[in-house]
């Protein structure tokens, strides 16, 4: 079983920063981690692995100081790890990075299952993977909360369709997106990070791809969309009144009628 992993290295949500005039996120602005819900993706693929046999490919599309992530997912039980990593990479919206990475798959060649977690913290669109089934022209579910069985033929999963879940059986090769639902991810061990730290990390370019894809369709040029504001939707606290003596009968009804709850 060739199983590829879409693993998105993730920016601390509070310590990035946006870039206001170009409208994307400064990703070497924080430290690199793997993406919770991408955590659950893995942990399925080294099972399936575990299980029947096969190897286990993570691709990530980030800047350069995101190999600490990847080599995270190698401690994990991953086999290989492939880095896209290139200027002409930078503010991809989804169609863009969907496209990059489906390119890189179809560089790599053969593949049974393609497995991503549910979406991103950072994001949080849940678009990229099926973006990439349809751009490689395969069957794909998402919303995955269970693998119930895997095959060389084919893959039977449990989605979450909100109103009911639904047993699916889907031929191979495909993909499929993983909810946190799905597994509890292992923690690496020592001598597996250790392993990591000296394992290889493949870097590809744009150039690596010139072979299977359309620079046109990369990065900003080739976004459909842009984020033109980006603010910090902060939780308000509670708020408190205090009143004394008999007024204060008076002032709570003036309170409740005039927040609407009477």
């Amino acid at each position: 079983m060739k199983i590829i992993v879409l693993m998105k290295p993730a920016p601390d949500i509070e310590k990035v920063k946006f870039d206001v005039k170009k409208g994307v996120v400064d990703r070497s602005s924080a430290k690199l981690e793997i993406n919770p819900f991408d955590l659950h993706a893995i942990e399925a693929a080294v099972r399936i692995k575990e299980s029947i046999g096969g190897t286990v490919t993570v691709i990530s599309m980030a800047p350069p100081h995101a190999e600490p992530a990847l080599r995270d997912a190698l401690a994990r039980g991953v086999d290989r790890a492939i880095l896209l990593s290139d200027r002409r990479f930078a503010g991809s919206d989804t169609l863009a990075t969907s496209y990059t990475l489906a390119s890189a798959i179809k560089k790599i060649g053969e593949f049974d299952l393609i497995i991503c977690g549910e979406k991103s913290v950072d994001g949080d669109t849940g678009q990229v993977g099926p973006e990439v089934a349809e751009f490689l022209g395969i069957p794909h579910v998402s919303y995955v909360t269970g693998i119930k069985e895997v095959s060389c033929e084919s893959v039977t999963v449990v989605s979450d369709f909100g109103i009911a879940y639904y047993l699916i059986k889907i031929k191979l090769p495909a993909l499929i997106s993983v909810t946190k639902e799905a597994n509890v991810p292992r923690k690496p061990k020592f001598k597996d990070l250790m392993k990591a730290r000296k394992a290889k990390i493949e870097v590809w370019t744009a150039d690596d791809l010139r072979d299977v894809v359309d620079f046109s369709r990369l990065g900003l040029e080739g976004s459909a969309t842009r984020v033109v504001k980006a603010y910090y939707a902060l939780e308000k606290g509670r708020e408190g009144t205090r009143v004394k003596g008999d007024e204060g009968v008076r002032k709570i009804i003036e309170l409740l009628s005039s927040s609407g709850v009477i």
